[in-house]
């Protein structure tokens, strides 16, 4: 057990609670009372990566880290469920992909793993390189770069700088990157590694995008119930690890069929006749503009957008919010339903009326009383914005 502090808790409280229901031993920071099994530390969380780490190097197998703004998840999902057809994988669980979650992952890492899949997530400069130093990832990727967490980095330039790191570390440690090559920021990013797979839609024929992904590589036909480019970039990530690790075509393709979206991510819902495309986990103006986009290609003639703000914007995020929507009436959305302060605080001059509560918002959309009718329910994970599916 390790007694990890917060701005509401303090692990140390509970050590001894912890010894009485099973736990072998538990690190501390304060100095409590005198157990053998008490491990008195001057820094638990120091202490649990240090661990975290020594426990990484017992392993000579590859580490694949994936960084990015967008989509870690989802392709972190599609790469297991790929390499896992062949290998014993070992993966971040949810999104565990910081300070914390990091070094629990490796911790959990079975004694039989063969490949590990370690999300890197980060809300300020230096993170990344942090975590690279305590997963030590020798194969690695940037799912893109888009305006994430601009409260801490203020830039899109300063989001690059940052998820760059884990190409540095590779550069540094001669490990491997696996570089998107129609991703102009990515290929930038990637210059001076010798050891890099380049991977590309021009090598596919493509099929379909809306509502479901299909297309042709290497006379293989790839069927997956995401949708969309953004989500076509993410599989091609995983088609391409999965050929560098020499896994055959026919078990890829398996894999990600296989892969089904949950916990609010790109799930597809069909409900009382009207069809809910919920991406809901989390929100950027990226994020958003790729996934309105891709939205505005669904076959129903009427649809739908319903936003929540997003979070971490910084100084500009009035400015970000309005400019989304300026940029969502652009593809010809008339009807958009709104949550959250910030698209409040524009309402005025966006012209919407912004409820103040979701049980307001779900009044709204029910009354309009939509049918044979497309909706995109997106926002940042705060806004818990799936609870509007309650009243659709």
């Amino acid at each position: 057990f390790f007694a990890l502090k917060g701005d509401n808790f303090n692990g140390n409280t509970f050590a001894i609670q912890a010894l009485e229901k099973g736990a072998a031993y538990s690190v501390i920071d304060e100095n409590i009372e005198q157990d053998d099994r008490l491990i008195l530390v001057p820094d638990v969380l120091i202490y649990m990566q240090e661990v975290a780490n020594f426990h990484r190097k017992c392993y000579d197998i590859p580490v694949l880290g994936i960084c990015g703004s967008n989509g870690k998840t989802t392709t972190k999902n599609l790469i297991y469920a790929v390499l896992a057809r062949k290998y014993k994988t070992h993966c971040t669980q949810g999104n565990f992909n910081n300070h914390i979650g990091v070094p629990i992952t490796l911790l959990q890492m079975p004694q039989d793993t063969e490949i590990a899949i370690i999300e890197l997530g980060t809300n300020n400069p230096g993170e990344i390189a942090a975590l690279c130093a305590i997963a030590e990832p020798n194969f690695g990727l940037i799912t893109n770069i888009g305006k994430e967490h601009l409260e801490g980095f203020g830039t899109l330039e300063a989001v690059a700088k940052e998820e760059s790191e884990i190409f540095h570390y590779l550069l540094k440690h001669q490990g491997t990157a696996f570089v998107n090559q129609d991703d102009e920021w990515l290929i930038r990013m990637s210059r001076g590694i010798e050891k890099k797979i380049l991977f590309s839609k021009d090598l596919c024929a493509i099929t379909t995008l809306v509502p479901s992904i299909s297309f042709t590589y290497k006379n293989i036909a790839f069927t997956s119930p995401l949708m969309g480019d953004y989500n076509l970039d993410n599989i091609l990530t995983a088609v391409a690890i999965g050929e560098y690790f020499n896994l055959e075509l026919p078990s890829i393709k398996e894999g990600i069929a296989a892969y089904q979206p949950d916990n609010n991510r790109s799930q597809l819902i069909e409900k009382g006749g009207n069809t809910i495309l919920l991406d809901a986990y989390n929100a950027n103006p990226s994020s958003m503009q790729v996934a309105i986009r891709n939205f505005a290609k669904m076959p129903q003639l009427q649809k739908v957008l319903i936003l929540g703000d997003m979070f971490e914007m910084g100084p500009t995020a009035d400015q970000e919010h309005d400019e989304l929507l300026q940029w969502a009436v652009t593809f010809g959305f008339t009807q958009i339903y709104t949550l959250g302060q910030h698209f409040a605080s524009i309402s005025a001059h966006s012209g919407l009326t912004t409820p103040s509560t979701m049980e307001e918002l779900g009044a709204q959309v029910q009354h309009a009383n939509y049918t044979h009718t497309a909706f995109l329910v997106k926002g940042s994970r705060g806004m818990k914005m799936e609870g509007v599916l309650n009243y659709l």
